[in-house]
């Protein structure tokens, strides 16, 4: 991957704090195109509230951040949803209640045409399920035989299949990844890996968040340690270990200098 190109996503001098506490001190984040970008970090080293910050969960309060090169502060995920960019928490957000096809659809139901969906709000059922199989199918998730059963029926590796799914159907810029593979097996674990490969190869950026170091340097083009409140460096997992990366995620060994220039 060439960095000619310019981040897709970018934060300069981003700064968030919570009273006496700094979450955020000066932080800065690129996303190129195109690549997975691992964020790691010590518990306490800031990066769930950077994630906050670029999806929308927290306003910062100081610094700079833009997509595709136009200047961006949201005030609620669901304007950084609408700008294109989708989060699957490690918490999935799921329904377990409700069916995939709703899941896949929650706050963005299709309505039927005409007086039918204008004034008595009918949802047109046919065209979300239609949906829902074909993003499904395209995934490789279609291992599922019923669009309509309901999520608590699934697997733990079919749920996070569904959120990822959903993040990509309707995610168009950007898609970040919390802790994606944690309380999975081996087998689900390697389907998700693959799912997130798969959504890469679609042209569409990934944050993956993880504390898994295996699956980190399996799948990241680069990686961004983030410690103390900032991003201490990016490092390249084709010429770094991940000794090398634990050391500098928790202090034992500084960065060399072309990376912290990365």
């Amino acid at each position: 991957m060439t960095q000619v190109q310019e981040p897709i996503l970018k934060a300069r001098g981003i700064v968030k704090r919570y009273g006496r506490v700094t979450a955020l001190d000066n932080a800065d984040f690129d996303l190129y195109p195109g690549e997975i970008l691992a964020v790691i970090g010590d518990n306490g080293a800031g990066k769930s509230s950077l994630i906050k910050a670029i999806s929308g969960a927290i306003t910062i309060d100081e610094g700079e951040m833009s997509l595709e090169g136009k200047p961006i502060r949201f005030t609620s995920p669901l304007e950084a949803r609408d700008a294109g960019i989708e989060c699957v928490y490690q918490t999935l957000a799921l329904s377990p209640a409700l069916s995939i096809t709703d899941n896949m659809f929650v706050g963005r139901e299709i309505r039927k045409k005409g007086f039918m969906g204008d004034y008595l709000k009918m949802l047109d059922r046919k065209a979300m399920e239609d949906f829902a199989r074909a993003k499904l199918t395209e995934l490789g998730l279609m291992t599922i035989q019923n669009i309509n059963q309901a999520v608590e029926t699934l697997s733990g590796g079919q749920r996070q299949g569904v959120a990822v799914a959903r993040a990509a159907a309707f995610g168009s810029k950007v898609i970040i990844l919390d802790e994606p593979t944690a309380a999975l097996g081996v087998k689900e674990s390697r389907k998700v890996l693959e799912l997130i490969l798969d959504v890469r190869s679609r042209g569409i950026p990934i944050v993956l968040i993880s504390h898994n170091m295996p699956h980190v340097f399996e799948v990241a083009d680069r990686i961004h340690v983030h410690r103390l409140g900032r991003r201490l460096c990016v490092i390249d997992p084709k010429e770094n270990s991940m000794s090398d990366a634990v050391a500098y995620m928790t202090g034992a060994k500084k960065p060399p200098q072309e990376a912290e220039a990365a």
